[in-house]
C-alpha cells in the first residue's frame, strides 16, 4: 500500500498506473473491435463480443489493482452476493462524481455482465476513451432539450433509434444496461435550479429507462438498483486519485423487472412514459430516504 505517501505523490502514481492500464488494454480492445467491424456477420459477433467483454473486465481488474495499491479506501458494500453474470440486468444508480464509475466497475466487475453506459454524444471525442467506448458499443445519446427539439423536430426520435439499435445488439450476449437516470452529476446548485423534491438527488428522467424496458423488457432478468454514498463528502476525481476518500458506501438491491402495461410496438406512448416515470419516481423516493440514513455515517 502506498497511501502513506504525500497525497500529490500518491495521486501522480495512481494517475500513471491508470494511464498505463489504459494504454495497454485499449489497443487490444480496438484490434478485436476492428475484426468485428470488417466482418459484420452474426457468427463473428457471437465469437468477438465475449472476447471484448473479457478484455474490458481485465482492464477493470487492472483499475481495481492500482486502486488497492494507492487508496486507503474503506468499502462498505452490501446486496451483491447473489448476482449472476449470465443474466441480463437493467442497472440504475444515483450520480454524484466521475468517481462513481470506478466504484461501480470495481464492485460489480465479473459479478454481472459488463456495464454498458448511456453516454453523451460529445464524449466520443474524449482521447482514447472515446474509441474504447465505441469499441464496447456504449450508446452515445444526443439528449436534446425540449426547446431544441421544437426548433429542430427532425432530431426527435434519434436517441430512441440509437437505444433500440444498441439493445438489439445487447440481446445476443448477457449485458448490463446502465443508466444514471438523473442525467448529470448531483450538485446543490442543480438541485435548487430544478426545484428537486429530493434532499440528495436530482429529478430522475425515465426516457432512457423506458426505451430500454420497451426494447429489452423480456430479456432483463432483474433490475439492480444501486445507491452510492460518500459519507465524508463527495470527491472529485483528483481527490480520489490522491487517496483523499476514506470511505464509500455501496448498497444494492435486486428488484423484479416492472411489468408495465403493454406498449405499442415501436412507439413510446405518453401513457407508457408516465408509467415508467411513476415507477422510477418511487424508486427515487426510497433512494432519497436511504441516503438520509447513509449520510448519518458522516460522524461515525
Amino acid at each position: 500500500m502506498l497511501h502513506f505517501l504525500p497525497a500529490p505523490i500518491n495521486g501522480a502514481i495512481a494517475s500513471t498506473l491508470m494511464l498505463l492500464n489504459i494504454l495497454f488494454w485499449v489497443p487490444v480492445l480496438l484490434l478485436a473491435a476492428t475484426v468485428k467491424l470488417l466482418l459484420p456477420f452474426r457468427r463473428v459477433r457471437l465469437a468477438i463480443d465475449p472476447l471484448l467483454l473479457q478484455i474490458a473486465e481485465a482492464w477493470i481488474a487492472g483499475n481495481s489493482a492500482w486502486m488497492r495499491l494507492t487508496q486507503p479506501l474503506q468499502w462498505q458494500v452490501s446486496g451483491i452476493q447473489d448476482l449472476d453474470r449470465r443474466q441480463w440486468y437493467l442497472v440504475i444508480c444515483n450520480h454524484q462524481s466521475w468517481v462513481d464509475i470506478l466504484v461501480l466497475q470495481h464492485v460489480l466487475n465479473r459479478r454481472i455482465p459488463l456495464l454498458k453506459f448511456f453516454l453523451k454524444k460529445q464524449l466520443i471525442w474524449v482521447p482514447i476513451m472515446g474509441l474504447a467506448w465505441w469499441a464496447l458499443e456504449f450508446p452515445f445519446m444526443r439528449r436534446h432539450s425540449e426547446a431544441f427539439l421544437q426548433k429542430h423536430p427532425e432530431e426527435r426520435g434519434k436517441d430512441a433509434a440509437t437505444t433500440r439499435a444498441a439493445c438489439e445488439k445487447y440481446a445476443l450476449v448477457p449485458t448490463s444496461v446502465m443508466n444514471f437516470v438523473e442525467g448529470t452529476r448531483f450538485t446543490r446548485a442543480k438541485q435548487q435550479r430544478q426545484q428537486s423534491p429530493y434532499r440528495h438527488l436530482l429529478k430522475p428522467k425515465a426516457g432512457g429507462i423506458s426505451l430500454a424496458l420497451d426494447a429489452m423488457g423480456e430479456k432483463f432478468g432483474a433490475v439492480l438498483d444501486i445507491t452510492i454514498a460518500y459519507p465524508d463528502g463527495t470527491p472529485n476525481f483528483w481527490q480520489f486519485l490522491q487517496g483523499r476518500v476514506p470511505r464509500v458506501i455501496v448498497q444494492a438491491r435486486t428488484l423484479a423487472v416492472p411489468r408495465l402495461a403493454a406498449n405499442a410496438a415501436g412507439d413510446l406512448s405518453q401513457a407508457w412514459r408516465e408509467l415508467c416515470q411513476a415507477w422510477i419516481n418511487q424508486l427515487w423516493t426510497d433512494k432519497d430516504a436511504l441516503l438520509d440514513r447513509l449520510q448519518a455515517h458522516k460522524n461515525q
